[in-house]
């Protein structure tokens, strides 16, 4: 602190003292405003708030600011400042009912009005007296080409059971499907699995026309074609060279076990996986009780059941090759030597070209194992319908239980 300052700060009290008794008409405006600037700044007081602010009313105890001088007696009354130089007292502030930090009046109160609250949109709510509509579920599309027969359930499978019995059909198992509704008209242990035979072949087609494969390829019969199993006889010699679509043909129309052999032979990754794609399909058609371990047929473990080989027979029928080459009545291929041979369908129906079967898609089997087979998807009347006749003991059963149903669907289906 510079000696100017202390001596303004001893002689302050005096020269205030002065200064108020004479008004400050004997100093200059320059000294007056020094002295009165010290004594403002550097005066003691005691309790004292700054100059011209009001004590907090808040603070209990607390009371007007007094300025008091030194040397002035405890009980002397405080000189007033002049009224020119007093700061204008701010206007006292509301009670606030809380305590808090004593508030100044250079930050003044602003008191906002409270927002309104925003409106809530009208929600509209159910009238309990009046029933709401219930969302619709969507149904899914079915993944199988054949829709899952929707009256297969006990009520349904005893009656059809029970037609069955009524119309004295052979087969050990069988099922009649109305299409494309796959409602069930006849039906007898359509979910037991059975031995398949040559309705094996079905498969072997698909399999051959889904690799999309060169079909004018010359194929040609090997000894591994040659069935070691149930020793059945062949008339392709081993060496016969035909395209592949010569060899699906005689595997659909007549059954030829050699062919379908072949076929899978030179399949690419061989027969190993052509048989991993036969299951692959089965699989993918929805046939879940369905095993291939070859492609001819001729093993007993090849396994289905009525209601998978439905699903078999509705996919074959999308193939444009399979109606052609199962529904052929016969067909003539030329061998190596320049010869030919003829071969008729191992259908009777298809045989006799009978006026009275309209039939897309056939195919029969046999083994001592699996008895007498027949599949077809055909028209009966304007209904197409799915035939599936397993395990038939005689070898015209098949033919007498399928003429049955067709008279039977004419009447009552």
């Amino acid at each position: 602190m510079t000696t100017q300052a202390r001596g303004l700060i001893r002689v302050s009290p005096l020269y205030f003292r002065r200064f108020a008794a004479s008004g400050g008409a004997s100093l200059s405006c320059s000294r007056r405003l020094l002295l009165f600037i010290a004594a403002v700044t550097f005066l003691p007081v005691s309790r004292a708030a700054p100059v011209g602010l009001p004590m907090n009313p808040l603070v209990p105890g607390q009371s007007t600011p007094t300025i008091s001088s030194p040397s002035a007696p405890a009980s002397a009354t405080p000189t007033a400042l002049p009224a020119q130089a007093a700061a204008p007292e701010a206007p006292a502030r509301p009670v606030v009912p809380t305590p808090g930090p004593a508030l100044l009046p250079s930050q003044p109160v602003v008191t906002r009005p409270a927002k309104p609250p925003k409106p809530q949109p009208a929600v509209a709510r159910p009238s309990t007296l009046t029933p709401q509509p219930r969302p619709q579920a969507v149904a899914a599309k079915p993944p199988e080409p054949m829709a899952e027969p929707h009256l297969l359930q006990a009520a349904a499978v005893e009656a059809a059971a029970a037609e069955a019995a009524r119309l004295n059909l052979k087969s050990a198992s069988l099922l009649v499907l109305e299409q494309p509704r796959s409602k069930v008209l006849v039906a007898r242990e359509p979910e037991k699995v059975m031995p398949i035979a040559s309705i094996t072949k079905l498969m072997t087609a698909m399999v051959v026309l889904d690799a999309k494969l060169d079909m004018g390829e010359t194929l040609t019969i090997a000894d591994s074609d040659v069935d070691r199993v149930k020793m059945s006889g062949s008339r392709l010699q081993v060496g016969t060279r035909l395209s592949r679509r010569e060899m699906l043909h005689l595997a659909l129309m007549s059954s030829e076990n050699r062919a379908a052999s072949a076929l899978a032979r030179h399949y690419p990754g061989g027969k190993s996986a052509f048989i991993r794609a036969m299951n692959a399909k089965a699989r993918a058609l929805g046939m879940r009780k369905t095993h291939f371990v070859d492609s001819t047929g001729l093993s007993q473990k090849n396994v289905s059941t009525a209601m998978d080989l439905a699903r078999m027979v509705s996919a074959a029928h999308q193939y444009s090759s399979i109606r052609q080459f199962t529904t052929a009545d016969r067909h003539v291929v030329r061998v190596n030597r320049g010869g030919t041979l003829t071969y008729l369908n191992s259908n009777r129906l298809l045989q006799t070209r009978s006026r009275d079967w309209n039939i897309g898609v056939s195919k029969t089997g046999y083994t001592s194992e699996a008895g007498r087979c027949l599949v077809m998807h055909a028209k009966i009347g304007a209904k197409p319908v799915i035939v599936v006749l397993l395990n038939s003991w005689g070898k015209l059963t098949p033919i007498g239980d399928a003429n049955r149903i067709k008279r039977w669907v004419e009447v009552h289906g």
